[in-house]
């Protein structure tokens, strides 16, 4: 009985000491206090210290990703989940319609620079989240992904817009529905996805720079907005 009991305790110990110990995947993304005012836009917080990656020059945010970095919570047992990506976040009124709108070059790479992307989130915890991508594709290619997390995430991709390495992004909501779309001349817009907005009243939406498997990805935002209105159409984006 002695021996069972002092077995049983080293088992409790041990439980213990893993407990303890940080996962891979556990979140360190918090949402941080940041005070940043970007083309006319207050961003008040940040994920993973964005604030310091950002700059803005005759109305271009440029945005340095951390190295290695991205948000994607893997659907398969989380085995290639990541939450280090800088994301730099403003509030908005989710009971209001909204639309934000800018112009995104993303820092591709001809090597190593796979999943690089300048992209568009919709944020309201760590795990209920949307983003937009201007990625880099797993064959070198410029595409449209977009990523949404309910718990976990989706991954899909979307057009090919070879050889192009800027195209304009939208993102708007009238309460009810939310859409994403892209454009090649910021005039004809594509539909990447809709769906119900069931988000919470506060929300939070912005922008990141990912780098997922390289040490760089430098991407811009161009003519960056933020309007209390909503498109007309959500089929066309207009």
């Amino acid at each position: 009985m002695k021996k069972l009991f002092i077995v049983f305790t080293a088992l409790l110990a041990l439980a213990a000491c893993s407990g303890n110990k940080p996962s891979r995947h556990q979140s360190v993304s918090a949402l941080s206090d940041c005070d940043v005012t970007l083309s006319g836009i207050h961003f008040t917080k940040s994920i993973n210290g964005a604030e310091t990656r950002v700059s803005e020059a005759d109305g271009v945010i440029t945005f340095r990703a951390l190295p290695n970095a991205d948000y994607f919570k893997d659907p398969n047992d989380g085995k290639i989940s990541q939450d280090d990506a800088a994301i730099l976040l403003t509030e908005v009124d989710n009971t209001k319609p909204f639309t934000m709108t800018a112009k995104v070059t993303s820092g591709f790479l001809s090597e190593g620079g796979l999943y690089n992307a300048g992209t568009f989130f919709v944020y309201a915890n760590e795990d209920l989240w949307q983003k937009l991508c201007f990625e880099q594709g797993d064959h070198g290619e410029h595409r449209i992904v977009s990523v949404r997390t309910v718990g976990t995430s989706d991954d899909n991709n979307h057009d090919v817009v070879d050889p192009a390495t800027s195209v304009y992004f939208k993102i708007s909501s009238d309460t009810h529905a939310i859409a994403s779309y892209f454009s090649l001349d910021g005039s004809n817009w594509q539909m990447v996805r809709i769906y119900r907005n069931e988000y919470p009243a506060k929300l939070y939406i912005g922008i990141s720079s990912q780098a997922p498997q390289s040490e760089e990805c430098v991407s811009t935002f161009e003519g960056l907005s933020l309007t209390t209105d909503n498109v007309g159409d959500f089929r066309m984006g207009d």
